[in-house]
């Protein structure tokens, strides 16, 4: 069934070959997200009652950013982010077999806060390999703001320059990376938190990072599509969590 499913998939229409190359050279692309503009500041709204109204347990305060897992269960409005086509078809194009959704969370970078060390979330040679990673903007990310920045082609030679490139780009983008790639955070200099939505997709029969059919409801059973009742694995007899 996983080989079905996953042939299903990999015969949708898969990334634009500019990008392809991309993110197979640099280890990340930048796409626009499932998101249209009028429906940002829903989303926004949403991400933010989510982490507003969270059991304070669940919260994971860092030592530059607040965390919140789970947003598989936190609203229908969070779907379309891990089911965001281009995505998909990067895991097809990088993973290359059927894979599962292993994480997906809120985070924010609080204001004032220094950058982060850059790190690989998976080497190459590590369990869970090969992972791809996605970020959603909520708040435009811009070099003041502390944007994500990257070393570009750093997945495949392993070097650890020290000069990362930011990626910037208006609420709603998407950045797609390959788990390898050497990335972290820059500092925000600025008083505002910068929020995004975050997540990694990694090999079906790996160990994933969150389980969100752990403390699942009905509704959001209910609401879920079979594509993403496959990419969550929750019909799977066995699956890893």
């Amino acid at each position: 069934m996983w080989q079905a499913e996953f042939q299903t998939l990999a015969n949708l229409p898969c990334l634009p070959p500019a990008l392809a190359r991309d993110l197979d050279l640099n280890g990340f692309v930048f796409v626009p997200g499932p998101v249209s503009p009028p429906n940002l500041p829903q989303l926004a709204e949403a991400y933010d009652h989510a982490m507003q109204t969270a059991d304070p347990a669940d919260l994971r305060i860092g030592s530059t950013t607040t965390r919140l897992h789970d947003f598989v269960n936190r609203g229908a409005v969070f779907a379309s982010v891990y089911l965001h086509r281009p995505l998909l078809a990067a895991c097809c194009q990088i993973i290359g077999e059927p894979f599962q959704l292993s994480s997906f969370l809120g985070r924010t970078l609080r204001p004032n806060m220094p950058s982060q060390t850059l790190h690989m979330d998976y080497p190459p040679d590590g369990g869970g390999w090969p992972m791809i990673g996605f970020i959603l903007m909520i708040d435009d990310f811009h070099k003041e703001n502390g944007a994500t920045c990257f070393v570009p082609g750093s997945h495949r030679t392993g070097a650890h320059p020290s000069s990362p490139v930011p990626i910037c780009g208006p609420a709603g983008s998407m950045i797609i990376y390959n788990g390898s790639v050497f990335h972290g955070h820059g500092t925000n200099q600025t008083d505002r938190p910068r929020r995004s939505l975050q997540g990694a997709y990694i090999r079906r029969t790996a160990k994933r990072g969150h389980d969100p059919g752990q403390h699942m409801t009905a509704q959001t059973r209910n609401r879920l599509s079979p594509l993403a009742t496959y990419l969550l694995a929750l019909d799977e007899p066995g699956h890893k969590s």
